[in-house]
């Protein structure tokens, strides 16, 4: 038998050490037997990494500046995997996910690979499928949910991976020079689409590859999506325009790109969550990085070098399970408690508390390391299921537990029969 593909993670932090804490408790979970972490912060998330148990297992790289593109560039560096994944800090991955990513480069021909992205509320789909044009235009593709979909790009359309849910070959990647700075915190993943386009590579999509990004607050947005600053999507656009579109469209795609961040401040506006001031704010700064961002010269990207260090491989449990403590939204505190023993112990932990109700599911994983959902016994998980459905408790939970069982590592012989109420091995 062949030895696994080695993959580099690697993780870009700046002025948010909680969720990289988090971030890196779901690293501490794959399951995948031959991966290294390569973490990419300023001196504030490094020095939390080094209060971590694991930090002796983790290639640190200092860098504070507000440029994800150069932080990216330095992990990959550091990077000895054969294929480099990224993952930004305010997100987690599935157990699996890169059991998933690795199973798609069996194919010599695929260059990228990028699962699907779940939201928020854990359970809906943030992205999926989609190309990308000229433009940095979006149009969603129809793959199949069940299996890898290998698809070629070409010059002008690239498929899109995103920044916190793509993989890619090493080689490749140092060959061209990494990531743009000139991108500092936007459409840096996007112009690589496109430059691998024009390579005409392979990227396959990865549906059961999942990871759930949080949308954690920084100086450029709230928590809540609310935008505190345009300047750099600005600049961002102004480089991908000149780099990428047509002369002669670009001035017709940055008004329909204005005017898309006008609606969207002024429906902020209208909700209360912005000034009429902060709109008139927000636009003349997205004018004004636009202009700066048309002054930035392309710089030369030469390839590469070979990895700084040797593969660092970070330690799995060959003996950890995937574990579900299922019951009633009334045991909510022995179930936590149950899960959190288990996942101490360096098992991955999945609690599923329900109520008699129609509410809507929703699965957080906690600071302690736990696959939390909740929601009503006859309410909604997938988002395109009924309002309302009749179940029983227990096959209820036999279909949650089946919905993310590729994710989780629950499948086959990991999973015993559902009891009414406890633990499922």
């Amino acid at each position: 038998m062949s030895d696994p593909l080695t993959i580099s993670v690697v993780i870009v932090s700046r002025h948010r050490p909680d969720a990289l804490r988090r971030c890196l408790r779901g690293v501490a979970q794959l399951r995948y037997p031959a991966f290294e972490v390569v973490v990419v912060a300023d001196p504030q998330g490094l020095a939390m990494l080094r209060g971590l148990p694991q930090a002796a297992q983790i290639k640190q790289v200092a860098f504070d500046q507000a440029n994800i593109s150069a932080a990216r560039n330095l992990g990959l560096a550091q990077a000895a995997g054969r294929v480099v994944a990224f993952i930004d800090d305010d997100s987690v991955p599935e157990p699996l996910w890169l059991t998933h990513l690795a199973a798609a480069f069996a194919d010599p021909q695929v260059t990228a690979a990028g699962g699907f992205v779940r939201g928020r509320n854990g359970i809906s789909f943030q992205s999926r499928a989609a190309s990308v044009d000229c433009t940095g235009g979006e149009t969603a593709l129809q793959v199949d949910p069940d299996r890898i979909t290998v698809l070629t790009a070409r010059p002008g359309l690239g498929i899109k991976t995103e920044g916190t849910n793509m993989a890619i070959r090493r080689g490749v990647l140092a060959r061209i020079g990494g990531f743009d700075p000139r991108y500092r915190f936007f459409l840096d993943e996007t112009d690589l689409n496109l430059r691998l386009a024009e390579i005409g590579a392979q990227t396959a999509i990865v549906p059961p590859a999942e990871v759930h990004h949080g949308f954690a607050a920084s100086a450029r947005r709230r928590d809540d999506r609310v935008p505190r600053d345009l300047a750099e999507i600005g600049a961002s656009w102004a480089v991908f325009l000149v780099r990428h579109c047509p002369e002669d469209r670009c001035a017709a795609v940055w008004a329909e790109i204005r005017a898309g961040e006008r609606t969207r401040a002024l429906t902020h506006m209208v909700a209360g969550r912005l000034e009429p001031r902060d709109v008139r704010r927000l636009l003349a700064g997205l004018d004004a990085g636009f202009a700066e961002g048309a002054r930035r010269n392309p710089e030369p990207m030469p390839s590469l070098p070979a990895p700084a260090a040797p593969f660092l491989s970070y330690p799995v449990r060959a003996d950890a399970r995937s574990l579900v403590f299922a019951g009633r939204f009334w045991r909510r505190r022995p179930l936590r408690r149950a899960a959190r023993a288990a996942a101490a112990a360096g098992n991955v932990a999945t609690v599923i508390r329900l109520s008699p109700t129609a509410l809507y599911h929703q699965l957080r994983f906690t600071p302690d390391g736990i696959w939390e959902q909740s929601g009503g016994l006859f309410g909604r998980s997938d988002r395109d299921q009924p309002v309302f459905t009749l179940w029983r408790f227990s096959s209820r939970i036999r279909a949650e537990i089946a919905r993310v069982a590729r994710q989780r590592g629950l499948g086959g012989s990991s999973r015993a029969a559902q009891p009414a109420d406890g633990k499922v091995p």
